[in-house]
Parts: structure tokens; sequence; C-alpha cells
């Protein structure tokens, strides 16, 4: 990461608090030219540190009540790659990981409520070639959630 300076970093640091963020706003707070700004956010791109920018729907306004994380484990380990294209398949499998420990998966689910819930873990995830069985944690609230720091000193 040596190769980001300071620039990098606060530009990081505007564009972390508002990714729509107008390159020229940037550019003025920061007192650099905008065509620098520009150079150096395509820069960033081109590198893989920034991968894009999304817009964050709020789960609750859409009517999405209950958040729940499931571990899911697998008959063998072979099923491991079929298991995570037919979880792309369901929307309200938001997130999947690959892990370690007593589950092979573990994925967020976003549902209306807990009936709904259900219909998702016993009539698709369950139907799933492979998956032996879930474990699913309720969350109740989401206490924070950020990205990771941006700090570009050597260790």
């Amino acid at each position: 990461m040596d190769r980001f300076d300071y620039i990098d970093q606060q530009i990081l640091f505007k564009l972390r608090k508002d990714a729509r963020r107008a390159y020229s706003q940037i550019a003025d707070e920061l007192k650099i030219s905008n065509s620098l700004v520009h150079q150096r956010i395509r820069k960033m791109k081109s590198d893989g540190l920034i991968k894009g920018a999304e817009i964050i729907l709020d789960e609750k306004v859409l009517g999405y009540k209950t958040k729940s994380y499931t571990g899911i484990r697998l008959r063998e380990a072979r099923f491991a790659e079929d298991t995570m294209k037919a979880l792309m398949e369901i929307d309200e499998v938001v997130e999947c990981n690959y892990v370690s420990g007593n589950f092979a998966l573990f994925i967020l689910i976003f549902a209306r409520d807990n009936e709904h819930l259900r219909e998702i873990l016993y009539e698709q995830v369950h139907q799933i070639n492979g998956v032996a069985g879930t474990d699913t944690f309720i969350c109740f609230d989401t206490v924070f959630k950020r990205t990771l720091p941006i700090s570009f000193q050597k260790s």
C-alpha cells in the first residue's frame, strides 16, 4: 500500500463519506487541481483499490424486517461450489461467505418477517443439493457498519 500517498488517502476519506461527491468539490476542499483528483481516482480504480460505488438501500423501508445470519453445513465439501451458485439465485440472500469451523458457508438473509425467513430456509436453502443443515441467528439490530480504515502507513 506504500504506492498510495497522503493525497490518495484524503481523496478516499472524502469519497467514503459520500461516494457521489463531485470531484471538483474534493479538489476545492483539498486545494488541489480537479484533474489531479480525476487522475488519482482513475489510478486507484485501475489498481483495484476502488471497485465501484454503491447505493445503500434501507431494508426496513423496503419492508424487510427480519435480518439473519445463517450457517450452512454441507454433506460433503464437493457441494460447496454448486451450493454457492444456487444461493446466488435467492434474491433475499445478499451475502455468502466461505468460512472455516462448523459451517462451510455463512450467509446473510433479509426477509419480510419470520414466516418469510422460514420459507426461504425450508423451501429454498434446504432444497439445495448438498445442504446438510443450517443454524440461523436472528439479528435484532446492527449497531454499526463501516468500511476498512484508510491507512497507508508501513507496518
